[in-house]
């Protein structure tokens, strides 16, 4: 049985329903439509695929989690992951774009929101072309969310943002931006409110994109808040509970970051592999070689393991299982992150000097790993997490 047809057969066996296998099928098909054939030139010229915005959101995959009582997909966290799968084979920074207002707009809504901010807002999103960001990160906080100097005062009916943000992920094409700033001052991270600043308000400016290593043709660039007036029906969630709502949008999201890790593995797996076939060496392919064998053995291995923690995950979250859902998520994230970055590196290997040159994509691959085991909170955040978690019992 050929490599594809092996992890198709299993993951038609997994758990996933006849309409997760559907989503899978349209979304591979759409990929390989539109997505692999410009792979390549947005890394190279580190271009915005605006046109996936259209492409993705009439398939429904920009606003993939909006439940159908608001207009939308009703898609589950198992549906995000498989969408991110699928297009992170051919591009990470595609793939970013799928869902990508789920953790700046619909999430925070849908589980903090007032059934007002619901129906206007997940309506919004519902049509398929709302593009989001969401602002935590500062210059001098990290991982460390407690030292926020982002300030909100209120006055009058509404909230005036003064502070900077680092790393904002679309903010230069995002319609909004979740924000979290302090609005008291408080113990650790209590005193932090978020609030959903419509990025066409006066005294919001974007700095100069950031240069990165990977995920290019996705947007990064710090933003400045200046005197930025919100409503304060903008305000998502209680007043100084924010890092609660934070948390929560983070453990749904964090496996999503574990799927597109997967399909970045299995996408350079798929590349070494048929690359292996063809490349003679000593008058023989390399995938006849056993050292090369071996290699291949243990990527696959290394990602089916990742896939299916991703999806037994997904599995708890969309039942509802909430007991040791938060510490499965760190899990995954981290694990799948990890794969990813090996498995890319020992897709480079397998091409040898080949696959150190930008005509490959496995170079690219290799690049677009490392932001995986970053963002959503570092690795070593999760580790913490996950031991927290064991000791608490």
């Amino acid at each position: 049985m050929a490599l594809s047809s092996l992890i198709g057969e299993i993951m038609r066996n997994y758990h996933f329903q006849e309409h997760h296998q559907i989503l899978r099928e349209e979304v591979r098909k759409m990929a390989e439509r539109h997505v692999a054939p410009i792979a390549s030139e947005i890394d190279e010229n580190n271009r915005f695929p605006e046109e996936l915005i259209a492409i993705f959101g009439d398939m429904g995959l920009l606003q993939l989690w909006v439940p159908e009582e608001y207009g939308g997909p009703g898609g589950d966290l198992t549906s995000v992951c498989i969408v991110k799968e699928e297009i992170a084979k051919y591009s990470e920074s595609a793939a970013l774009l799928a869902g990508n207002n789920s953790i700046g707009l619909i999430l925070p809504i849908l589980y903090c929101g007032s059934e007002e901010q619901k129906r206007y807002y997940l309506g919004e999103s519902a049509k398929g072309r709302t593009v989001t960001a969401v602002a935590i990160t500062e210059p001098d906080t990290g991982s460390d969310v407690s030292s926020m100097k982002t300030r909100a005062v209120k006055d009058g009916d509404s909230w005036v943002l003064n502070g900077q943000k680092i790393y904002i992920t679309f903010g230069p094409v995002a319609q909004y931006i979740l924000v979290f700033a302090r609005t008291s001052e408080g113990k650790g991270a209590d005193g932090i409110s978020a609030f959903l600043m419509d990025t066409s308000t006066p005294g919001f400016s974007c700095g100069p994109e950031d240069r990165k290593m990977g995920i290019r043709g996705v947007p990064n660039t710090p933003i400045y808040m200046e005197d930025v007036r919100i409503p304060a029906e903008n305000m998502i969630g209680p007043e100084g509970e924010a890092f609660k709502t934070c948390m929560r949008i983070l453990d749904l999201n964090r496996p999503t970051v574990g799927a597109t890790a997967v399909g970045l593995a299995q996408g350079a797996i798929d590349q070494a592999t048929a690359y292996a076939k063809e490349r003679v060496q000593f008058k023989r392919p390399i995938a006849e070689f056993q050292g090369i064998q071996f290699m291949l053995a243990d990527m696959q291995i290394q990602t089916e393991a990742a896939r299916c923690m991703l999806y037994d995950c997904a599995r708890m979250a969309d039942r509802e299982e909430w007991n040791g859902f938060s510490a499965k998520a760190s899990m995954v994230k981290c694990f799948a992150s990890d794969v990813a970055m090996k498995v890319t590196t020992d897709a480079v290997q397998v091409f040898g000097g080949a696959g150190y040159m930008r005509d490959f994509p496995v170079e690219r691959m290799m690049r677009d790993a490392k932001i995986n085991q970053i963002f959503e909170g570092t690795n070593q955040i999760q580790r913490l997490i996950i031991a927290r978690h064991m000791l608490k019992g």
